[in-house]
């Protein structure tokens, strides 16, 4: 394990209204990875999903997923030749990166991740999550509770999504959530269900959710950058909250033969998140305006675990 850093990564991605104009809510995704890179130029990366026409067979595999990535920042990632593929998928995942465990230069390390599941505890192996992490989780800790098979690269986010794509229920999901110790916010999709997208804040790390008036749905670590998507696109949005820590959010169309649904909550819950108090660090809140900080602060309710040198579990003097 190679530690490198201790800042945050930016998450930030979409699932599309299929009435709704592409354009914008494409503009709105690309103008989010242009502002992560506050949170991290080691590497960046995004990842189409869906089965709209067009898309499917592409890129990674023939299950309508295209998974890109690469060092540096999220500009250098993204071309505008992908626009097309952009506007026509139902999902996209954004990711930059500020590596904290895993080195940046190995490419098995770097976000979006296609990640095959461990044993489901249904009906046998699991689809496999294309999944992204801000945070830093204790991972030797979950190796040593579970069963997990060999990892691909050394990061710490590999071995939770490996126990996400296991996952049946929203009973499973919050038991793992529940079981990491550490900083977390996570987004993944089970490459077989690709319009669905699991959303959850773990303890400390930060997760905003947005829904524009045209009924997109948009998750991004900073709740600053849809006020400032606004200035830059023509979207308007309608709500922006941010996620209370402990809290399970299920997103995206239900799969109903010859229907496109408007994107909506389908599945919510909470749960208990466990930080270590080594977490504790300012740096949790880059980029964020001192309002959006404090009002983020106030609700803050995981529980602490001591480690040696930490902080006695109180959140870093504003």
């Amino acid at each position: 394990m190679i530690c490198i850093s201790s800042s945050m990564c930016g998450l930030f991605g979409m699932v599309r209204s299929p009435f709704a104009d592409a354009g914008p809510a494409s503009d709105v995704f690309v103008t989010l990875g242009m502002l992560a890179e506050e949170r991290g130029t080691d590497s960046a990366g995004l990842a189409l999903l869906g089965a709209w026409p067009g898309l499917g067979g592409q890129g990674t595999g023939g299950d309508g997923c295209r998974v890109l990535k690469g060092r540096g920042r999220f500009s250098g990632i993204w071309r505008p030749d992908l626009l097309p593929e952009l506007d026509r998928a139902p999902v996209a995942l954004g990711h930059t990166r500020w590596a904290t465990q895993g080195s940046p230069a190995e490419p098995d390390n770097a976000s979006p991740m296609a990640v095959a599941g461990a044993a489901s505890t249904g009906d046998g192996p699991a689809a496999g999550v294309v999944a992204t992490h801000n945070g830093d989780i204790d991972a030797g800790d979950l190796r040593s509770r579970f069963a997990l098979p060999p990892a691909s690269g050394t990061t710490d986010s590999e071995p939770v999504f490996q126990l996400l794509a296991g996952c049946a229920d929203t009973s499973e999901v919050t038991g793992v959530l529940e079981s990491v110790v550490g900083r977390a916010a996570l987004a993944w999709v089970h490459r077989d269900r690709p319009t669905e997208v699991h959303l959850a804040r773990a303890a400390l790390s930060p997760l905003t959710v947005a829904v524009d008036t045209e009924q997109n749905i948009y998750w991004a670590s900073n709740p600053r950058w849809f006020r400032d998507a606004e200035k830059h696109t023509r979207v308007e949005f309608a709500t922006i909250v941010m996620l209370r820590e402990g809290t399970y959010l299920k997103v995206g169309m239900e799969r109903r033969p010859g229907r496109r649904d408007l994107p909506d909550v389908l599945a919510t819950a909470a749960f208990l998140p466990t930080a270590r108090d080594s977490d504790m660090d300012d740096r949790v809140w880059t980029g964020f305006t001192r309002a959006d900080e404090e009002c983020d602060r106030a609700g803050l309710r995981h529980r602490v675990v001591a480690r040696p040198g930490g902080t006695g579990g109180l959140p870093a003097a504003a």
